[in-house]
């Protein structure tokens, strides 16, 4: 069946996109990688190797990457790029509150398009669900946006708000580097000081821990060597000052699990800052979302509420579920464009 809407959330690391055959059947969704700080062709041919479709509809983060010397003129280059391969007539940007726009009102006006996937997902979730807390952990950054009612109550309305107000933490599953977790971690009997430097990053941790799912690492390691045990191993030692030699196998593996708690206690602290200023029922639940759900749920745990994957609140099918989950802004505009034609 030909895909009616195709939905795309543009990332400065990624290209995520899903495709909904006119009754929102679920035809086509996936993740690839577009490093657009040092390689903005990548994104072209990543677009090129999509479906054209009558309705194209585009949220992004990519913007932000430092080769832009600003977000709007970052907006203006990457809707310039989803013309050239879909042309205007089919493309629609989403803008937050004012829900899609033209291309030509992009351009106009890209600090409505900027960072804008957050809203996207929260939109969804909160005309499926009603009431809860969405916890998208993403390969960079995490996502925490409380929605009541029916309706996305966030506090922040763009990346410097959100910051702010907490509903925008940068840690994430596969690309924080470690010594962001700092400044120091427990390891060997005591309190290490990290080095800090990127030599390695939490895609190392949860590799160890057996939580990783490969494809969503897809960008070369710290040290660009082998993305094995071993290798991981090999750099979460040198954030220590040792070497892998120096210590046997359960010590390191007590290391990772150090680093993954760090980023939870981060990331439940900032949770309850959220709910602090905006209360939710006990029955409301964690939206878990992004290529860290899995410690999405385990926050949910700690923040003892129930939780619900993404992928299952929108239906998707069992064998698509963890695709589902990475790509969710990308599947909300898309479910957002078939609702609202």
């Amino acid at each position: 069946m030909t895909v009616a809407v195709l939905g795309l959330d543009v990332g400065g690391a990624h290209l995520k996109y899903a495709g909904l055959a006119p009754d929102g059947r679920l035809l086509l969704v996936g993740e690839k990688a577009t490093p657009l700080w040092h390689d903005p062709a990548s994104l072209d041919r990543a677009l090129a190797r999509l479906p054209r479709a009558p309705r194209v509809v585009a949220t992004m983060t990519g913007e932000l990457v430092d080769r832009f010397p600003d977000r709007a003129r970052g907006v203006v280059e990457l809707v310039g790029r989803l013309v050239a391969r879909f042309g205007e007539a089919h493309l629609g940007l989403y803008a937050g509150r004012r829900g899609f726009v033209t291309a030509a009102a992009a351009r106009c006006a890209p600090r409505a398009v900027a960072s804008a996937n957050w809203r996207a997902t929260a939109e969804l979730c909160a005309r499926l669900c009603g009431s809860g807390l969405l916890v998208d952990i993403g390969s960079t950054t995490t996502d925490l946006v409380p929605f009541r009612e029916g309706r996305v109550t966030a506090r922040g309305e763009d990346d410097a708000s959100r910051l702010a107000a907490g509903e925008l933490i940068y840690l994430g599953f596969v690309r924080t580097p470690l010594c962001a977790l700092g400044p120091a971690i427990p390891f060997a009997g005591g309190m290490r000081p990290l080095m800090n430097e990127v030599f390695a990053t939490t895609a190392d941790v949860f590799r160890l821990l057996g939580l990783l799912e490969e494809t969503d690492d897809r960008h070369p390691a710290a040290d660009g060597g082998p993305k094995t045990r071993e290798g991981s191993v090999r750099r979460l030692a040198r954030m220590v000052g040792a070497d892998l030699a120096d210590a046997p196998a359960a010590l390191w593996e007590g290391l990772a699990r150090a680093f993954a708690a760090r980023l939870l206690h981060r990331l439940e602290e900032a949770a309850l800052g959220v709910l602090s200023a905006a209360p939710l029922a006990a029955e409301a639940p964690v939206v878990a979302a992004g290529c860290g759900h899995a410690l999405a749920a385990r926050l949910a745990a700690r923040l003892e509420r129930p939780c619900l994957r993404f992928s299952a609140l929108v239906g998707a099918p069992a064998p698509l579920a963890h695709a589902v989950d990475v790509v969710a802004p990308a599947l909300a505009v898309a479910r957002l464009a078939l609702a609202d034609p």
